[in-house]
This record gives structure tokens, sequence and C-alpha cells, in this order.
């Protein structure tokens, strides 16, 4: 197959940025790099035209986009139309996230995930289950009528055998003793959110399997001095991940950046917690009843409760840069990389180097979305 030189742009590895190179793709894959100015014979030259070539960003937290709620259109089409209108963003990978919901819900949202997966909709890797199985006093925006206690038909739901990756939110004090570490033995990913856990209940579910944090901060015991929290407990394990939605409202920009340097960036991972907004012409929409609008760029019920975000990932791309002092390969790592390793799937895609799938997304000088690549199929964004 002819290679394709992708030229005329910074490229941004796992540690550096390399200038004067071109990426080489080979279908679906990377090549490598190699020198604009020296290409392989025969090789088909597409010039950027300056900015930077990433690899594209990984959302592990996708309530919406695009107009369309995950859980008012749990189905191939729905997740389709979610999938497209991140991408725009430079989203190559996400998870539809489903906020808690009756039984039945959560199953047919399980069979679309599946569904989607064997059609290969572009950018999808898995599903996200946020809930029901939360606690009540932190319930956020979710509809607490609809939480529901984990038992045997629960776990025996979530730990159906899936064709990609599985998330699943919960409320560690209120899961029975080794319910994590059996949806982490069937290849479930197991995060605590919304949750009263303190430090002690968070190491335990650390201890049988818990691999991440959902939206670090928000709705979760915090870090005080006697009880250390389940904040605390992220920011001191080594192995889990936990997300970070980077708006500068969610979290105080200040605290975000105590957690990188208390935590280092490795287990950091940038989510949108998008709502349908995103990618979309609407405004407002309904949420399991409740009208949510967008006001200032985020998404409030009507008691002013924060209700997911409006964010996209190349703007949460760019707040990690402009509100966090990240570089511009950190806030890569925290949007790319990390979250391919906290789904497994580092060895597939989340960094430039060669043999992955070629997943990217270009940048230009103002870092605005100009193109996309997922497994090698080239999308462009017009402004």
């Amino acid at each position: 197959m002819t290679l394709t030189a992708l030229t005329g742009a910074n490229i941004v590895l796992v540690d550096a940025v390399a200038e004067g190179q071109a990426l080489l793709l080979d279908g679906d894959r990377i090549a490598g790099l190699a020198p604009a100015d020296a290409l392989p014979a025969g090789c088909a030259r597409h010039d950027l035209g300056g900015g930077w070539l990433l690899p594209g960003f990984i959302d592990v937290q996708v309530n919406g986009g695009g107009d369309v709620l995950f859980n008012d259109h749990p189905s191939v089409e729905g997740i389709r139309a979610i999938a497209a209108a991140h991408r725009r963003f430079g989203t190559t990978g996400l998870l539809p996230t489903l906020i808690s919901d009756y039984a039945g819900v959560v199953e047919t949202a399980i069979a679309a995930g599946e569904a989607a997966l064997a059609d290969r909709v572009p950018g999808v890797l898995g599903i996200h289950i946020e809930g029901p199985h939360l606690n009540p006093a932190k319930k956020g925006i979710h509809d607490k009528a609809r939480f529901a206690a984990v038992d045997a038909d629960v776990i025996a739901r979530l730990a159906q055998p899936t064709l990609g990756r599985r998330v699943v939110t919960l409320a560690p004090e209120l899961a029975p003793a080794g319910t994590v570490r059996a949806l982490t033995d069937a290849g479930v990913l197991v995060c605590a959110g919304h949750s009263l856990a303190d430090y002690g209940q968070t190491r335990a579910a650390l201890a049988e399997g818990l691999t991440g944090f959902t939206h670090l901060f928000n709705a979760m015991t915090q870090l005080l001095s006697r009880e250390p929290g389940m904040v605390g407990a992220a920011l001191e394990d080594r192995a889990s991940h936990f997300g970070l939605i980077v708006d500068g409202l969610h979290v105080h920009p200040a605290a975000l950046r105590v957690a990188l340097r208390a935590r280092g960036i490795d287990g950091a991972m940038l989510v949108t917690d998008a709502m349908p907004p995103v990618g979309g012409t609407q405004d407002r929409f309904t949420l399991m009843g409740q009208d949510i609008a967008v006001i200032d760029g985020t998404c409030r019920g009507p008691d002013g409760t924060l209700a997911g975000s409006a964010l996209s990932m190349v703007q949460a791309l760019c707040n990690a840069m402009d509100l966090l002092g990240c570089d511009i390969v950190t806030a890569s790592r925290m949007a790319s990389g990390n979250p391919a390793r906290f789904l497994r799937l580092d060895h597939e895609t989340g960094s430039i180097a060669p043999g992955l799938r070629a997943d990217l997304v270009h940048l230009d000088e103002t870092r605005a979305v100009t193109a996309t690549w997922i497994a090698g199929a080239r999308a462009d964004h017009p402004a």
C-alpha cells in the first residue's frame, strides 16, 4: 500500500514535539516519522499548513452531543450521532455515557453499545454506565428515583461480555463486599463517583480492583485534615486514573493544579461530561423531566445544579494549557495517552508511535480542529 505523509505540522509525541518531520501512515496504521524533506519514494504527501498533529482525543464520559442524549436515544443511530458530533472537536474515541436510569434502559444501552461496536461505528470504544448505583446524598443532577441497589442481577447485567470496553461508575460504600472484584474479574472497569465513601472505604474498593474516579472532586468526599476522603485516596493511589472536567467551573483551576502536582499527570484524564448541546444547535434540553439550559458555557438545572457540561475535548485541552499551565505534550497525554491506558487500549491507540492505529487530530495555529483521522480515514472540519 502507498504510504501517506502528513507534513507541515509539529507532531506531538509522548514526550516531545517533533519539528520538520512528516508522519507516515500505512493504511490504518502509523508507519513512523521521516524528515519532511526526504520522504520515501512514491509517498503521497499532504501538507497540513502548520499547527500541531496530535493523537486523537479519547473521552471516557460523554452523555450526549449533536442535540442527542444517550439516555433518550440508546441506539446505534444515537451513538453514531453523538460520536460524529464530538469528532468535529477532535475526539476520535469515546464512551457514550448513560446517566442513572431504570434497568430496562441500562439493558437497551448495553445492547446498543455492542451493536455499535459490531457495526464499527467510527470512534466508539464501548460505553460508560454512570449509575444508577449511586449515593442519593451526592446525586448531582441524577434522578434518585431511578437509583437501585447492587444485587446479583445487577452484577450479571453489568458483567455481560463486550466487544469493547465497559466502564461502570458506582458508590462503593453502597455496594456489597466483593462487587468491585466481581465486575473487574469480568473485565469491567469500575470507577467510584457520586459517593460518600470515606478514605477507608475507598481504599478497600481500590484493593478489590477499583480502576478510576469519575470527575475527581465533584460529587465525592473531599480531602480534609483528619479524613482524607475519596479525593485523598485517589491522589495517594498510583495505579488508578481520574477524570477531570477542566472548564474552570466544575473545579477551581488551583485545585486541579494542586491535584496534578500531588499525583503527577500519569493518572489524569481530561473528560467533557458533555451534554447534547456540544456539536448541536440547541441551548436547552430535557433531562429526565428537568429543563436544562446552557448558561455562561455550563449546563444547569432549574435550581442551578450543574448538569454535565457544554465542554468539548479540544476546549478541555486548551483549558489544560491556559488554566493549568500544561504544555501541549502534557495536555495531549491527559487527552489521549492516559485515557487509552485507563481503557487498556494503549497498545492500540492514544499516542503517535509506529504500529499504532492512525487516530489523529490536527489543530491549526489557533488550536482549532481542522481534520481528524480514525483508523487512517480522514474527515475535514472546516471552521
